[in-house]
């Protein structure tokens, strides 16, 4: 059975010393509870900070690492220095902000991003000490965005996930960071990288597209010759837990304790950590607005609010408390009688079974953030709700919004929304109520923390899978010294050869893509081997071709198959009109001129519109509405549409490189190499025989049976080694 590797800032567990001795208690977060619940069918470890100052513990330290290892938790020990400028600092005072999408609270410090560096090499340095490659890592949240990369380095074919418990910011906002590449290189070390929501999703891989330049499809990244997804995985409950909690006698009692209590007082709950993304100053205005506009309800509900402390010691945080404060004694002078309290309010936390008591007596949660990766609490909520009662009103800015769409989901800056919605919650009939809430059980109950696990490891799997395949089809040296022994053996042999992205990379303008003097020696050397067929398949057009390549003794294809050269002679192979070319070139300029950057080619037979040029966001944008435009305009046409790496051409179907290569096929070759980058290239590999050797460059899905890198000016590799290796070996 294979392992699992669990890497968090934080072990599942808090460590206290009480009469002098060490003790140990479960720790409260979401991400322990979670995983706590789904570690349980796992062969785990847990590697995490171990919560506390080495300085305040030095003389347990070593009693405390034995009794965590007998749990499976290895614990790395922080000074308190490294505590204050990696956890209070960067973490969260750089990445916690601005991830939440509030630049303003976020400041960047240069000595702090050392310290987040060195801790996450600390990390590192310990996982190395007990993963091996059979092993799978899965690594928790911002506080070790640099983890992957590191892990990757060190153990290059280990298995890594990353999930991300925060929202991921938009580009706009992300791209502040003064580190934003390096942030972003650590994470794309992981093979599978997970969010909470679709838009996160979406904004990472818009961030890695326009800082990185990494392209993605589907989810589905390649970068540096190695493929990896990110994806969206919404972090369930234990919903079980809370259901059967909120069902226990001693809850139970609670529930009647508390509601003699209030007697007839319907309850509005809040529960939050301290901060400022939790937007209870909002909720406190919207619930001042609702008593304000209707005065039948007071002396009828009160909004009971649970505020965990958190970060007292940070400025932010100390007026925040004040804010709170002082707004609760607002609403409080401003409406209480001498039988009711508007709002009760506790500034402290409580155990599982008070919160499930609470949960159980509440008509109403109010669970507002100004900004959440997920929020468990109103999931729980639902969850103990056991007799199907009960209205929850959520913020559309927690991740949550996007599975509960049975709460009332409202906008926490829309202050009068939000009023509201407490009225027409506390108005709502039983019927509806339970017709809600039994909604949202059925979805949590299904998409629990156990399944929000297993889906994450069976995705996972499946691109550890797709690597895998992706290596089988690797170009391996014991491969290459049997396509040279093939080679030499031959008697008849053929090379059909992709010109861009094949033999050359890539440029801003296809006229600054010429072959250099390396291009063109190999080029001598092919031609001077005896019973060798060079041809060049590309769909430039055929002037370039013949300039660049016309002195050689080679037979050139261009224009995808339009044209062919062969015994230095050109011809058109297909009769073809243009009329179709006015009414489309008329489109792509229209596109040009709203695409900054980009331009139409136009060929004998074909247009292509170029972007390489222009704004990677807008042009991709521009890219969808084209093609979605021209596959309406281009059916019943006969022309096909083909997007290739920064270019959408269009030309007849029946032009394509499969076609053009037939006639050569019809003469019995005994070795054939194909080589191609683009999706142009896949009608050639379609109608090679069995025995050829065919060569995708670049590591994308594909008809040919190998891959290789491409061409890198100044890099030796791709094809072009392949190549001079056949020159230097050939008998």
């Amino acid at each position: 059975m294979e392992r699992t590797i669990i890497v968090s800032n934080r072990l599942p567990v808090t460590i206290n010393r009480k009469d002098n001795k060490v003790v140990f208690t479960p720790s409260p977060g979401g991400l322990a509870t979670g995983l706590a619940g789904a570690s349980k069918d796992m062969d785990f470890m847990w590697i995490g900070w171990a919560g506390f100052s080495l300085d305040s513990f030095q003389e347990n330290a070593e009693e405390i690492k034995a009794s965590l290892e007998k749990q499976r938790l290895i614990p790395i020990f922080l000074c308190e220095e490294d505590i204050n400028q990696f956890y209070e600092g960067f973490s969260n005072t750089t990445l916690w902000p601005l991830f939440h999408s509030f630049p303003t609270y976020t400041s960047c410090h240069e000595d702090q991003w050392q310290v987040y560096k060195k801790v996450n090499e600390l990390f590192c340095e310990e996982v190395l000490k007990h993963a091996t490659e059979e092993d799978l890592i899965w690594i928790h949240d911002y506080h070790l965005l640099l983890l992957p990369e590191l892990i990757r380095k060190k153990l290059p074919k280990a298995r890594i996930a990353y999930f991300q418990h925060i929202p991921f910011p938009s580009y706009e906002i992300f791209r502040i960071l003064p580190w934003r590449e390096q942030i972003l290189k650590g994470v794309t070390g992981a093979d599978l990288i997970g969010f909470h929501t679709h838009d996160d999703v979406k904004h990472f891989l818009i961030s890695i597209q326009r800082i990185l330049g990494i392209e993605s499809k589907m989810g589905t990244v390649r970068a540096d010759e190695r493929i990896f997804k990110v994806d969206a995985f919404p972090l369930g409950i234990d919903f079980d837990k809370y259901w059967e909690t909120s069902m226990h006698k001693s809850t139970e009692r609670q529930v009647g304790l508390h509601r003699k209590q209030f007697q007839d007082v319907k309850i509005i709950l809040s529960i939050d950590r301290l901060d400022y993304t939790k937007g209870i100053p909002e909720r406190l205005k919207a619930f001042d607005v609702f008593l304000e506009k209707n005065p039948e309800f007071r002396e009828k509900v009160s909004l009971l609010m649970i505020v965990v402390p958190s970060r007292e010691k940070v400025e932010l945080y100390k007026n925040l408390k004040m804010e709170i404060d002082e707004m609760v004694g607002n609403i409080t002078s401003k409406y209480r009688t001498v039988n009711w309290t508007p709002v009760l309010y506790f500034y402290r936390a409580y155990p599982l079974q008070s919160l499930s008591a609470f949960y159980k007596l509440s008509d109403v949660a109010l669970i507002t953030p100004l900004r959440d990766g997920m929020n468990l609490v109103c999931k729980e909520y639902v969850a103990s709700r056991s007799d199907e009662s009960g209205v929850l009103i959520l913020s559309e800015m927690a991740g949550a919004a996007k599975e509960l769409s049975d709460a009332l989901i409202i906008n926490p800056y829309n202050i009068e929304q939000c009023a509201n919605a407490i009225k027409t919650a506390l108005c709502m009939p039983l019927d509806e109520q339970k017709r809600r809430m039994s909604e949202m059980q059925y979805l949590l109950r299904k998409y629990d923390v156990s399944k929000w696990t297993s889906l994450f490891l069976k995705s996972m799997e499946e691109i550890v899978q797709k690597q895998n395949e992706l290596a089988m089809k690797r170009l391996t040296p014991e491969l290459r010294h049997k396509i040279l022994s093939d080679f030499n053996c031959s008697k008849k042999r053929i090379l059909f050869l992709d010109y861009d992205g094949t033999l050359v990379s890539f440029q801003n303008k296809p006229e600054y893509a010429k072959p250099d003097k390396d291009l063109y020696d190999i080029m001598e050397k092919l031609c001077a081997i005896k019973n060798l067929k060079v041809v060049i398949i590309s769909g430039r057009n055929k002037t370039s071709l013949n300039e660049w390549f016309g002195h050689f003794n080679i037979d050139i294809i261009a224009e995808h198959g339009l044209w062919m050269r062969r015994d230095k002679t050109w011809k058109m192979m297909i009769q073809l009109n243009n009329e179709w070319k006015k009414e489309l070139s008329a489109i792509l300029n229209l596109f040009v001129e709203k695409t900054p950057g980009s331009f139409v080619e136009e060929k004998d037979h074909s247009l292509v519109w170029h972007y390489r040029k222009a704004d990677n966001n807008l042009s991709n944008a521009r890219k969808k509405e084209l093609l979605d435009y021209l596959q309406y305009l281009t059916t019943n046409m006969g022309l096909s549409v083909l997007e290739g790496n920064k270019v959408v051409e269009i030309k007849s179907v029946l032009i394509n490189k499969g076609r053009a290569v037939k006639k050569y096929l019809k003469s019995s070759f005994d070795f054939i190499l194909a080589a191609g980058d683009d999706w142009t290239d896949e009608d050639m590999f379609k109608e090679m025989p069995d025995h050829a050797y065919t060569i995708k460059i670049g590591s994308s899905l594909s008809a040919a049976k190998y891959t290789l890198p491409q061409y890198i000016q100044g890099v030796n590799s791709g094809i072009r080694t392949l190549l001079t290796e056949i020159t230097q070996n050939s008998q």
